[in-house]
């Protein structure tokens, strides 16, 4: 003898019988969902406390001579030097955006439609390299200029991602001269 396999006779789904154990479930999970962001919120802002003592963002003076370079691309964040985890979120260096750079003289302008702008002054400015990952943020080996500045006392590392990857080395080596200029300078 074959087997016989028998289908299943009825062809929609079973009813929903307990609608109550069902939209508890669902609203149990709503409020898990709303905890987890409110915990997510509650320690951004505590990171933002901690990071009170950074100085005030300079703005961009009036007058900033000839532009050097200018890039279009996205801010990726700020970071503790040499800490590529550490983010920084004071004065909003922590919010991710699209950016305009634009090199100077005077030093390097950040524009950023929906968030703070800023300015690092010449003087400010410590190097530059090519990176992978910056706050969460992992691309190809290269793939992020990293300009490190000072603030006060304290050297951080900002990510950049060109919409053209290509401008990145030329950037690299621009700012590393007028750093190398500017320390002679000193």
């Amino acid at each position: 003898m074959t087997p016989v396999i028998l289908l299943a006779e009825a062809k929609k789904s079973a009813e929903v019988t307990d609608w109550g154990a069902r939209i508890g479930w669902l609203v149990g999970l709503a409020l898990f969902i709303a905890l987890v962001y409110w915990l997510m919120r509650e320690g951004w802002k505590w990171r933002g406390t901690l990071q009170s003592d950074l100085p005030e963002l300079p703005g961009a003076p009036e007058e900033t001579g000839p532009v050097r370079l200018s890039m279009s691309g996205r801010y990726h964040g700020s970071t503790t030097a040499g800490q590529w985890l550490d983010r920084i979120v004071a004065h909003g260096l922590g919010t991710r955006s699209r950016a305009e750079l634009t090199l100077t003289d005077a030093g390097l302008e950040v524009e950023r439609p929906g968030a703070t702008d800023f300015f690092v002054p010449a003087s400010a400015l410590r190097g530059a390299r090519l990176d992978k990952g910056i706050a969460g943020k992992v691309l190809t080996e290269g793939g992020l200029l990293v300009v490190t500045w000072a603030l006060g006392d304290k050297l951080i590392d900002s990510g950049f991602r060109s919409d053209h990857a290509a401008e990145h080395t030329e950037w690299v080596d621009t700012l590393n001269q007028m750093t190398n200029d500017t320390e002679g300078a000193r």
